[in-house]
């Protein structure tokens, strides 16, 4: 991870680590809305975007070598009373006496107009100031 500090472009942000990271996400937003050009040829404007999410199967961020080809990947989140089964690729009960299980890096990527599927869970992300 050093290394990318020094460079200035990691390709795997921690998010845990981040003072406000409500503001890196609309930088994200940002950033994809002055790059990239809407089905009509037009700019997309920031409004319009929103993520849409991969679950990855890199566990952390050392295991990412590339930044995706748009949006971030995302390390250091976790569960709090359930927990990602990797091998079915959802979410599923917490195992006896472990209270927190912590999530595989997450692709966040800008999508204008992005409607989640219904049948996906939508699940919250909280921010305490615990640190």
């Amino acid at each position: 991870m050093d290394r990318w500090l020094k460079e200035g472009n990691p390709p795997c942000y921690w998010l845990p680590g981040m003072f406000f990271p409500q503001g890196f996400m609309t930088g994200v937003l940002q950033t994809h809305a002055r790059t990239k050009l809407g089905a009509d040829g037009k700019k997309i404007p920031i409004d319009k975007l929103n993520f849409a999410f991969k679950i990855l199967t890199e566990e952390t961020s050392e295991e990412i070598v590339e930044a995706p080809p748009e949006g971030v990947y995302i390390s250091g989140l976790f569960m709090d009373g359930a927990r990602w089964d990797r091998e079915n690729e959802k979410i599923s009960d917490q195992f006896p006496s472990k209270m927190f299980d912590t999530m595989p890096v997450i692709w966040f990527i800008p999508q204008a107009d992005y409607k989640p599927d219904p049948d996906e869970y939508q699940a919250p992300l909280y921010k305490t100031s615990v640190r």
